[in-house]
């Protein structure tokens, strides 16, 4: 493409300033190899484009009816042009990205800070919402990736891990439990939690440990937001089982987070991409720095 933009151009300009030696030296060639442009040029459209005198240098019928078509070709080839060189040097673009919401309010605000100091012109959108709904966008190409947890394994999306956090347990800070610095999972079946939906991480994680332990999940209150998990908590209704990055977002005296052993549950939060889709510049570099916060933050 670029070869024959340099073609037009010789074209152009020779039409448009008449002489062979002034647009050689307007283009920074030798004449010898505009010349050798505008040969081709003709041999590529199969007709000749300028007649050839000895003073001037005039359109041929075929050259003029060509003229208009080859300007536009030219500016429309430019522009697209541009707007790449743009988009390749981050000067401008879109990155969506679909975002558990514990993690949105945790590392990928850091991610942007730095996102947007270093690349301005770029947009940054985001949809918070729970695992399930994080691979249903990647499928349906509706965002760039995803900064969330699996479910399942899936054949048809690729992943980079990100960060492994532990499950805690948030109690009121009367809870007989506080007295202690872990709990076992055996010891929270026997109490009703408050769990959120079906359709998060955190929930399979926690019914698939209580599956192997063969121990049924006992529900107090069953929440689609961590932050209404907090409040029930706060409200002394229950014992809510969050990632440990809540407490980032919890800095109340009312409640405490203890670790739970025996088993360790923990969450791996991965960058989630579609397979076979490569993703933008910009959100190549989204990811690059999501993965830089994390390690700095780890």
């Amino acid at each position: 493409m670029i070869e024959d933009m340099r073609h037009i151009r010789a074209f152009l300009a020779v039409a448009r300033i008449g002489n062979f030696t002034r647009a050689a030296s307007e283009l920074h060639v030798s004449q010898s190899a505009l010349t050798v442009q505008i040969k081709q040029l003709e041999e590529s459209l199969g007709v000749t484009l300028f007649d050839r005198g000895k003073r001037r240098v005039a359109l041929t019928p075929a050259g003029s009816d060509v003229l208009v078509p080859l300007e536009k070709i030219l500016v429309d080839t430019e522009a697209v042009l541009g707007r790449t060189r743009e988009l390749t040097s981050l000067r401008r673009g879109i990155v969506t990205m679909a975002v558990l919401p514990s993690i949105a309010a945790q590392i990928v605000p850091r991610a942007i800070k730095k996102f947007i100091r270093l690349y301005p012109g770029v947009q940054v959108r985001i949809r918070d919402v729970v695992a399930e709904k994080i691979v249903e966008a990647i499928k349906k190409e509706e965002v760039d990736f995803g900064v969330g947890s699996r479910l399942l394994p899936d054949v048809e999306l690729k992943t980079i891990s990100l960060q492994v956090g532990r499950l805690c347990a948030f109690l009121p800070k009367k809870h007989p439990l506080t007295k202690q610095n872990t709990i076992a999972l055996s010891e929270l079946a026997a109490h009703p939690l408050i769990v959120t939906g079906k359709d998060s991480g955190v929930r399979e994680i926690l019914e698939d440990a209580l599956r192997r332990a063969k121990r049924p999940l006992k529900i107090a209150f069953e929440v689609n937001y961590m932050s209404t998990a907090i409040g029930l908590v706060k409200a002394g209704l229950g014992i809510a089982i969050l990632p440990e990055v809540v407490t980032d977002m919890d800095k109340s005296a009312e409640t405490r987070c203890i670790a739970i052993g025996n088993p360790v549950l923990t969450r791996k939060i991965e960058i989630i991409q579609k397979k076979d889709k490569s993703l933008s510049p910009a959100a190549a570099q989204m990811v690059e720095i999501l993965k830089m916060v994390t390690n700095n933050s780890a």
